[in-house]
């Protein structure tokens, strides 16, 4: 029987049974269900016999109240995720794998804020503040006026954050923290719900802006329940590929600001410097175009990116053919594959096939199908694409090319960066210097790159 006082708490999916079990109910978790002793926090709301009756007051749409204006940090790259600054009395959620960049990046973020004039804290809870001190001199930020502190306890962070009128505040990490209203440990879903339900509820009584660095867990995803991301205003995840120099932060909520939004980073020895042209980053412009590869017209955000896919068909060693596929959807290669099969002609069943996005970018568009396929087709017939060609277009099943957002946009960078042609969707969008040759039907655009039949 459980002791008075105790529930169980899923550490996956955060629900609560009043009895110990081996699956949690709700997620199905194996071994989650973690005991913990519940108290009443501090403040906790009386009884509402005892409570003071008041009125509920309501605003039309009509009100005028003016908008504060946005905190622009001097990161240019983090105040484009942010929607052109950060918003006073936000609550922003930033994660991303271990040793991706976090620290460094909101260290950044913070001693540029503070140059330009902000009251700023970084508070750590992960590093003594002899570390932060000398992470800080070697990316040359030791002039900064940056306030730094490491704490754990939930409790004197925010006497800290309310003695002093902070403009904006990182918190590192949320998964460290710790209140004595709860007998869990740091770490476990109760503690860090609470947490970061107390640290949204100042940064929206003082106007002050929190940022919040979360663990990820082994799948990708924040650790903890999914109520922190409720919580909060924003949502930023810090991607990069083991490898590459290159870190994107990827905006996948903000209520201040346009979602899927990217800042493009290079990781050098004196942290994080900000990639002005992104394009430029992912393509490679040495030397002749090979076969298989296929230049994308792509769209991250607002942002027009220019991204190489790279496609290998290879006759199979084995009976079982491989299909592997980076930075892409490998359901959406299934697809491109069957329609190529069956609407153009095209064999696989007896090749192996490797697909690949360049420089560590992940794509999740579908106006990237014509260009996979083209780079297939590419691959397969040992034909490559002009070296001046960009192409993209979504693909149904039926083998028709579908048109695609922003088109012109997506010319326009072309053109830019020198690009000639473009083999698209049908469109009556005209950019000045680059032709572009539109495919209505995907067996079309094949014929064009067999025979490379280019105007």
């Amino acid at each position: 029987m459980a002791r008075d006082g105790a529930q169980y708490v899923c550490q996956s999916c955060g629900a609560v049974q009043t009895r110990w079990g081996g699956q949690c109910p709700a997620c199905g978790a194996w071994n989650t269900l973690v005991e913990e002793i519940t108290s009443r926090p501090p403040g906790a709301l009386k009884p509402a016999s005892a409570a003071r009756k008041s009125r509920l007051a309501f605003e039309g749409l009509d009100t005028q109240t003016p908008s504060p204006p946005r905190l622009v940090t001097g990161l240019g790259e983090w105040d484009r995720v942010c929607g052109g600054g950060v918003a006073p009395g936000s609550a922003i959620l930033v994660g991303g794998d271990p040793g991706v960049g976090k620290s460094t990046l909101l260290l950044q973020v913070a001693a540029s804020a503070a140059r330009a004039g902000a009251r700023c804290a970084y508070i750590s809870g992960e590093e003594a503040v002899e570390q932060v001190r000398a992470r800080a001199q070697r990316m040359g930020l030791a002039d900064a006026p940056l306030k730094l502190a490491a704490e754990t306890s939930l409790r004197t962070i925010l006497e800290g954050l309310k003695a002093e009128p902070f403009d904006f505040a990182v918190i590192d990490s949320i998964q460290t923290l710790w209140s004595d209203a709860h007998e869990a440990g740091p770490g476990s879903v109760t503690q860090v719900r609470a947490a970061a339900g107390e640290l949204t509820r100042l940064a929206k009584s003082r106007g002050v802006s929190i940022v919040l660095v979360g663990h990820v867990t082994k799948d990708g995803a924040i650790a903890g329940p999914r109520v922190i991301e409720h919580m909060v205003d924003a949502v930023f995840a810090f991607e990069g590929e083991r490898g590459y120099p290159f870190r994107i932060l990827r905006g996948a909520k903000n209520r201040f600001g346009a979602t899927d939004e990217i800042g493009v980073f290079e990781m050098g020895d004196a942290g994080l410097a900000e990639v002005k042209n992104p394009s430029a980053l992912f393509l490679n412009t040495s030397g002749e175009r090979a076969a298989g590869a296929a230049v994308f017209a792509g769209l991250e955000g607002s942002r027009p990116v220019l991204v190489e896919i790279q496609a290998l068909v290879a006759p199979s060693a084995y009976g079982n053919p491989r299909r592997a596929v980076v930075g892409w959807d490998s359901g959406r290669l299934a697809m491109i594959l069957a329609v190529l099969e069956a609407r153009c002609g095209l064999s696989f069943g007896d090749r192996d096939v490797y697909l690949n996005v360049a420089g560590g970018l992940r794509i999740t568009e579908p106006a990237a199908d014509l260009a996979a396929a083209a780079a297939l087709a590419s691959s397969a017939f040992d034909q490559a694409l002009p070296q001046d060609c960009v192409v993209f277009g979504e693909i149904s099943l039926s083998g028709e090319v579908r048109p695609v957002s922003r088109i012109d946009a997506r010319l326009k960078e072309a053109a830019k960066l020198g690009f000639r042609r473009a083999l698209a969707p049908q469109t009556e969008v005209q950019t000045p210097g680059l032709k572009v040759t539109s495919a209505s039907r995907l067996v079309d655009a094949i014929q064009r790159i067999e025979h490379a039949d280019w105007p």
